[in-house]
């Protein structure tokens, strides 16, 4: 369809609601839209949103302020804009939103995006707002458009050398704290025929490095083409036979649904990378059984301990919060003990925020502000310490970096390790989308600096 107007999207939160804006884009594109970072010059305007911590809920407010000015700037100058929130705070505060900010045409949730072209239609011939927070009974990546073979313009498809593929969507785990069994729904895995093409079309737009999305993907249970239930370690033994794929991640995972089969593919499978984010949430176990974890910090360590047999060169990132309510200095030192015992070589770390709906919003005994924000302090060093030491480990090293795209200096590209790693080093451009040995000369907190290996 030719292009006709232009659309800006804004994405917050997580790896999944990067690929959801992604599908989006590609949908509108079939609509006339091409897409722009110029919201001034949007036609439609697309906030995909974060319903996990309650600042993320209030930074889309604040940027809807800035839209209804740009709106009404348009509108000015004769020029209409449409105004769309989607995603998790759209699905939990439809209503809210609608009634709060007037500037927005259409609220849509995060398992209806796929309607998107016929809301904004409808919303345009009536003239009135529309807000869809169901959960349908048709299958939305069945309704959506295949992916498109050129490379996006997201953050993570400039150079096409790397992409997120949801294979798993919603959880049935119910962590006290956690809003996403209300946003995003009961468990859903998608098909192996799908993903596998879908792989397929990004792997002949470029695509080098997969990264499979779930909110809980380690307990994917797709239905595979001989029928039978297949695991995401038969998917992932799958997906790299594919011509093209040379590299496999997946996140984010829940230690209760770390299989053997699993762990066995961290120790098969070259492509699979060494890299696993497993969030531990609290050191504990008081605290973990107010947040229904299921496991204790021992069963996290030996669950550790049993993947580092099998892939000994594999690097942990986790996710922890502080200041769950009823969380005493016993059960924060118990955290930073916990942490001390993982190593981490990447980690998130959280201010526990209370998220409408959810049991532990309920709770008494809430952790003052203060005492919040002194144990993220805290915590904070601890981790900023290994992760600052686990990027020194690779100093003289030589590890195979996937260019993604430009650096900020002339000559300079920006890649990632098998660890996840941002790695720059001064390289022709036409490395772009290629795996290349560089030699690790010099390590930060957050990234790593090397040279082309002459190997």
């Amino acid at each position: 369809m030719p292009v006709t107007k232009k659309v800006f999207v804004k994405t917050f939160g997580c790896q999944m609601n990067v690929y959801d804006s992604e599908r989006m884009s590609e949908q509108l594109a079939s609509h006339g839209y091409s897409e722009t970072q110029e919201i001034e010059a949007a036609d439609l305007v697309v906030l995909n949103t974060c319903h996990i911590r309650e600042k993320a809920v209030e930074k889309v407010y604040s940027d809807l302020g800035k839209v209804r000015d740009v709106k009404a700037g348009r509108l000015a100058r004769g020029l209409s804009t449409q105004v769309v929130v989607a995603g998790c705070v759209a699905q939990a505060e439809g209503a809210e939103i609608s009634a709060r900010a007037p500037v927005v045409d259409v609220v849509i949730g995060s398992q209806s995006y796929h309607r998107l072209p016929e809301l904004l239609a409808k919303s345009r011939n009536d003239g009135g707002r529309i807000v869809e927070t169901r959960f349908p009974d048709e299958e939305k990546f069945a309704l959506l458009p295949d992916r498109r073979i050129e490379a996006g313009t997201g953050p993570r498809t400039s150079a096409a050398a790397s992409a997120f593929l949801t294979v798993q969507e919603g959880c049935d785990k119910f962590c006290t704290f956690c809003v996403v069994p209300y946003t995003r729904g009961a468990e859903y895995s998608r098909s192996v025929a799908e993903l596998v093409a879908e792989t397929e079309r990004l792997v002949a737009r470029g695509t080098r490095e997969i990264t499979l999305l779930g909110q809980n993907v380690n307990g994917y249970h797709g239905e595979g083409p001989d029928g039978a239930v297949w695991s995401l370690a038969r998917l992932i033994r799958r997906l790299a036979e594919i011509e093209g794929v040379e590299r496999l991640r997946y996140m984010t995972s829940h230690p209760r649904d770390m299989a053997d089969d699993l762990i066995a593919a961290h120790r098969d499978e070259r492509k699979l990378m060494p890299f696993l984010h497993l969030p531990v949430q609290s050191g504990s176990d008081r605290i973990l059984a107010a947040m229904n974890r299921k496991h204790t910090a021992q069963d996290y360590l030996t669950l550790l301990d049993r993947i580092r047999a099998a892939r000994p060169d594999i690097a942990v990132s986790t996710d922890i919060i502080v200041g769950f309510p009823g969380e005493t200095d016993k059960d924060f030192a118990a955290t930073l003990d916990l942490v001390r015992g993982i190593d981490c070589a990447q980690a998130y770390s959280f201010k526990y925020s209370p998220r409408p709906g959810t049991p532990a919003a309920k709770l008494e005994a809430q952790v003052p502000e203060s005492v919040k924000a002194a144990r993220l302090t805290e915590l904070q060093a601890l981790l900023d310490s290994q992760q600052t030491r686990f990027n020194a480990s690779c100093v003289g090293r030589t590890l195979p970096v996937l260019f993604e795209r430009k650096g900020r200096h002339e000559g300079q590209l920006v890649g990632r390790s098998p660890y996840l790693q941002l790695v720059h080093a001064e390289a022709r451009s036409e490395l772009l989308g290629r795996i290349i040995p560089v030699e690790i000369a010099a390590a930060g907190q957050n990234s790593l600096a090397g040279v082309i290996s002459a190997a």
